[in-house]
């Protein structure tokens, strides 16, 4: 479980191609002198195991649903991706409560300065547009955000300098392609109600 908060940039430093997957290393800002094989780390949101771990540098191996799911499928050698590690129960919650497990994929439509820092528009798939509000949080590529406007087919969030600096968004143009995941509890809420609502259409045929 992770909370959104990015910890560090990365940068990717090997796309090795391994079966029907692939194995990415990146190196990283931060001294994360705690790393270890077998940990997890969210990388642009995507919950990935530590396969190696040296130095500032450690690797992941990609299965290809991922690849196919994320935007690790377009992955390339330099480019700048998100890094945090697990919350922990003794942590404060600084974001929202992020699983890692991406629900879909959008494009960054536009940047559009605004006072000190950035408005950015991110479309919005069909198949994940219900779970996202106004002032509701979404993760975009890892990030914790609020959901500022939203439209049947974009949202908008609002970037402050610190964010902008601290993550990867700054290196990112129009068309980029980034993760999404939607606040789990509404997909909880969604499946809980579910049942009332086949049950109150039936009384009423």
């Amino acid at each position: 479980m992770f909370t959104g908060i990015i910890e560090a940039l990365g940068k990717i430093t090997e796309v090795t191609k391994v079966d029907q997957g692939v194995r990415l290393e990146t190196s990283y800002d931060a001294a994360f002198d705690d790393i270890k094989t077998g940990d997890s780390i969210a990388v642009n949101g995507v919950c990935l195991t530590v396969v190696q771990a040296d130095g500032n540098r450690v690797r992941f191996d990609v299965s290809a649903e991922t690849l196919h799911r994320t935007n690790l499928g377009s992955i390339k050698e330099g480019e700048r991706v998100n890094l945090e590690r697990p919350v922990t129960l003794a942590a404060r919650l600084g974001g929202h409560l992020v699983q890692g497990h991406v629900d879909a994929t959008g494009r960054l439509e536009s940047v559009t300065p605004s006072g000190e820092g950035f408005v950015l528009r991110v479309s919005l798939p069909p198949e994940v547009s219900r779970y996202v509000v106004e002032k509701g949080s979404i993760a975009v590529d890892g990030i914790s955000l609020t959901v500022a406007t939203i439209d049947s087919e974009w949202f908008d969030v609002a970037i402050i300098p610190h964010t902008w600096r601290a993550t990867n968004l700054s290196s990112l143009q129009p068309g980029a392609l980034v993760n999404l995941e939607v606040d789990v509890i509404a997909k909880y809420v969604e499946k809980l109600m579910s049942p009332l609502q086949r049950n109150v259409t039936g009384m009423g045929d």
